[in-house]
C-alpha cells in the first residue's frame, strides 16, 4: 500500500455501528466494564481511547514501524522517552535543537540525574567519540530546528547499534512523507504531530513510533502514569489532518524551494539555509536519506538586528508567529522567540545567530508568497 492511501485508510475504518466514512470522536474519560477488570479494551482515557489507537496504526503504518504511542504535545513524547532513563543516565544530543528540547533536558531533568551532553552529529569522529562517555541513548534532529543541518542517519544508528546506544531522532520537519528514519536505521522516532501531521495550525500533539514492543510499553505506562495523554478531539483532528499530508508535503516543498530560490539571489540576502540547494553543506546527504526537503527555509540578511525584525514585522501574508507547518506561512526570529531558551553563548557557537530568520512555508500560492516578501523589503 502506498504512502497516501495509508493516510487515508489505516487506523480509519468506517464506524461498524454505523456506517460513518470518518470514525467517531470519543470524549469519554471513563468506560463501561463487564465485570470488575473485564472491558473492552479500554477502561479510563489517560491508558487509552479509540482514538489514539486509530491514529498510531495509521503514523506506524506511515513511519514503517510496528508500534505508536500518542502524547498531548511533542515535549510530552520526550518526556515519556527520558522516563524510560534513571539517575545518572547519559543522553548525547544533537548541538542545534529546538529550544523546547534544550530547555526539557537542561531545565528540568537535570535536576533529575539525566546528563544531557551537546555535540555535533554531523561530525561522525565525533559521535563515535562520545559514545565512550556510554549514553543511554542519542537524540538528533534531522534536519535541525533552525538551522537545518542533516546527519546521516544511517551511519549514527549503525555506530549506536554496536554499542547498545538507542538512536532517537525527531523527524517533525522532514515528516513521514520526505524521510523515514526506522528505515534507516533508527530505532525511535519522534513528532511534534502539532507541525505537519496535523498541518492546520489547530492542535498540539506528538508521537514516538518504534519497532520496539518492550519500549512500546514503556511509553504507554509514562502516558497513563505521569499524564501525558492527549484529548481524545486533538487527536482526532491530527488523524484528519494526516489524510492530505502527502499533497500538503509537495505544496510546502514547492513553496520552499521557489523562495530559496528567490533569496539567494537577493542583494540583502547573506546566507539562505535549504537542504535541498546543491550549495547546502550537507546536501548530498539529504539526497541520500530523503525523498525531499521540507518547507523550512532559513535566512540571514544584509540587515542589521533591528532591520531585521522591522522587515519581519511587516509582511502581509507571512505571519509573525511560533510554530511550523501549518498551511498558513509564518515567519520566526529563533534568538528571540523559538530559541530563547538557550542561551546567547551557546546560540552563536552552533552559528545560530541574532540576524536568522526561519520561514515555514505554507501552501499559498508561491508568487503571492515571494511578491509579499519582495514588497516588505521594497517598503
Amino acid at each position: 500500500m502506498h504512502f497516501s492511501t495509508k493516510a487515508i485508510h489505516v487506523g480509519q475504518k468506517p464506524d461498524p455501528t454505523t456506517g460513518a466514512i470518518t470514525p467517531p470522536i470519543y470524549m469519554t474519560s471513563t468506560y463501561v466494564q463487564e465485570s470488575p477488570g473485564q472491558t473492552k479494551g479500554y477502561d479510563y482515557t489517560r491508558a487509552g481511547n479509540p482514538n489514539f489507537t486509530n491514529l498510531e496504526d495509521t503514523l506506524a503504518s506511515l513511519e514503517n514501524g510496528k508500534y505508536a504511542t500518542v502524547f498531548a504535545s511533542g515535549l510530552s513524547a520526550i518526556t515519556a522517552l527520558i522516563s524510560t532513563l534513571k539517575k545518572g543516565s547519559k543522553v548525547l544530543g544533537g548541538d542545534d535543537l529546538y529550544g523546547g528540547t534544550y530547555r526539557l533536558f537542561n531545565n528540568v531533568f537535570k535536576q533529575f540525574g539525566v546528563e544531557f551532553i551537546t555535540i555535533d552529529t554531523q561530525d561522525l569522529d565525533a559521535v563515535k567519540q562520545s559514545f565512550k562517555l556510554k549514553p543511554d541513548f542519542i537524540y538528533i534532529e534531522s534536519p535541525t530546528n533552525p538551522l537545518l543541518r542533516i546527519s546521516d542517519i544511517s551511519a549514527i544508528s549503525e555506530l549506536a547499534k554496536k554499542q547498545g546506544v538507542l538512536s532517537v531522532v525527531d523527524n517533525t520537519f522532514a515528516s513521514p512523507y520526505f524521510q523515514n528514519p526506522l528505515i534507516l536505521g533508527a530505532d525511535v522516532v519522534l513528532h511534534s504531530s502539532t507541525k505537519y501531521l496535523g498541518g492546520h495550525s489547530d492542535v498540539i500533539g506528538g508521537v514516538v513510533v518504534t519497532n520496539n514492543l518492550q519500549l512500546k510499553k514503556k511509553l504507554d505506562f509514562a502516558r497513563k502514569s505521569i499524564g501525558l495523554n492527549p484529548s481524545p478531539f486533538d487527536v482526532w483532528l491530527i488523524s484528519r489532518g494526516v489524510k492530505t499530508l502527502e499533497v500538503r508535503m509537495q505544496k510546502h516543498e514547492k513553496n520552499a524551494f521557489a523562495i530559496a530560490k528567490f533569496l539567494q539571489k537577493h542583494p540583502k540576502v547573506k546566507n539562505v539555509f535549504y537542504p535541498g540547494l546543491p550549495e547546502h553543506v550537507n546536501y548530498n546527504i539529504a539526497k541520500k536519506q530523503m525523498k525531499g526537503f521540507g518547507g523550512i527555509v532559513s535566512v540571514e540578511f544584509d540587515l542589521n538586528i533591528k532591520q531585521t525584525k522591522q522587515l519581519i514585522s511587516s509582511f502581509k501574508i507571512f505571519s509573525l508567529a511560533e510554530s511550523l507547518g501549518g498551511v498558513e506561512s509564518l515567519v520566526d526570529h529563533p534568538a528571540s522567540m523559538t530559541h530563547a531558551s538557550i542561551p546567547k553563548s551557546e546560540r552563536e557557537k552552533v552559528g545560530l545567530k541574532d540576524g536568522l530568520v526561519r520561514f515555514s512555508v505554507g501552501i499559498e500560492d508561491e508568487k503571492d508568497l515571494i511578491n509579499d516578501i519582495d514588497s516588505a523589503f521594497k517598503s
